[in-house]
């Protein structure tokens, strides 16, 4: 029997509940009970054999497990949709008995990439903006890009909402240029849609190739694989 003790918002992590970070916050808004008793404190320590609940359940330590997904067309990522649409957590539900939860987002229309974890510190590290996480795009315009509007990509412009810069940007080989890998680390949303869409290109297929360094090489549409352990670790170290 695991009769280790762990801090409250370590437990919380570890359960697959949220990172330590926001688990102080739920703590501090009173919406955790140990052994029935609602706990505000930070630092109380818990073993497991206390009764932890958060939202009137009973949570417990997980092992913690890692996959990856190449998401297909048509699916939203959320874990659970109030209209019944498809979600990512249809595709990867039966991968284990953990509860798992997609690291960051792809929209409804864009494939490829999507981590998923129960490990919520890690989550948090690769797709908070600071950590400046790598993404690579593949991308298919409606037409060929004008060779200035590639040089202004490249070079950096401005966005309503600030300045765009991309790592890099390049033609896809034999495409007529409507074909484009794109590199950036930029978190915002719609980021790699609303670029083409500032200089009057349509985003016919959008697909994310690599995160955080992680590819889905040899991964089918809409198929699954655990990540392997220096995969794991890799993450880590970032």
């Amino acid at each position: 029997m695991d009769t280790n003790k762990y801090r409250l918002n370590q437990y919380i992590a570890k359960a697959g509940i949220t990172s330590r970070r926001k688990a102080d916050l739920l703590i501090e808004s009173g919406k955790i009970k140990i052994n029935g008793v609602v706990v505000r404190e930070l630092g109380v320590k818990v073993t497991s054999n206390d009764t932890v609940e958060y939202a009137g359940k009973q949570i417990k330590i997980e092992k913690y497990k890692y996959l990856i997904l190449n998401k297909p067309k048509g699916y939203i990522t959320t874990v659970k949709d109030e209209k019944n649409r498809k979600t990512v957590i249809d595709l990867v539900r039966k991968s284990c008995d953990e509860r798992l939860f997609p690291v960051g987002r792809l929209d409804k229309n864009t494939t490829g990439v999507l981590l998923f974890t129960n490990d919520g510190d890690l989550s948090q590290k690769l797709t908070h903006p600071k950590n400046k996480i790598e993404k690579v795009y593949h991308v298919v315009l409606d037409k060929k890009i004008k060779d200035l509007d590639y040089k202004t990509i490249q070079k950096g412009f401005f966005l309503d909402d600030g300045q765009i810069n991309v790592d890099e940007i390049k033609i896809a080989h034999n495409t007529e240029k409507k074909e484009i890998l794109i590199t950036l680390h930029s978190g915002r949303n719609r980021i790699v849609r609303r670029i083409f869409e500032f200089f009057g290109y349509k985003v016919v297929k959008l697909d994310r190739v690599i995160f955080a360094g992680i590819s889905k090489k040899k991964i089918f549409r809409g198929k699954w694989r655990f990540l392997t352990n220096r995969e794991i670790g890799f993450l880590k170290m970032k």
